[in-house]
C-alpha cells in the first residue's frame, strides 16, 4: 500500500530519520521518502494506515488531514 501523509511539524533531516524509524518499527520492510519543504511523506508499506499514522503520532509528529 502506498500512503502519502502531510506531517506539518517535520522540519529537518533528523525529523525524517525519526519518522522513518517509527514507520520501520511497524513495518521493517517499509520504504519512506520525505520532503521537508512540502512536508509530505510517501510510504510503501504492508501495514495499515492506522498503524503507521499512530506510530508517527507517538513519535511526536502531527499528521495534517485534508
Amino acid at each position: 500500500m502506498t500512503l502519502q501523509l502531510k506531517v506539518s511539524n517535520m522540519a529537518c533531516s533528523a525529523c525524517v530519520k525519526t519518522i522513518t524509524k517509527a514507520v520501520e518499527t511497524i513495518d521493517p520492510a517499509a520504504t519512506v521518502q520525505a520532503d521537508t519543504n512540502t512536508k509530505l511523506v510517501h510510504i510503501e508499506t504492508q501495514a495499515s494506515e492506522a498503524a503507521i499514522t499512530e506510530a508517527i503520532t507517538v513519535a511526536g509528529y502531527t499528521i495534517a488531514y485534508h
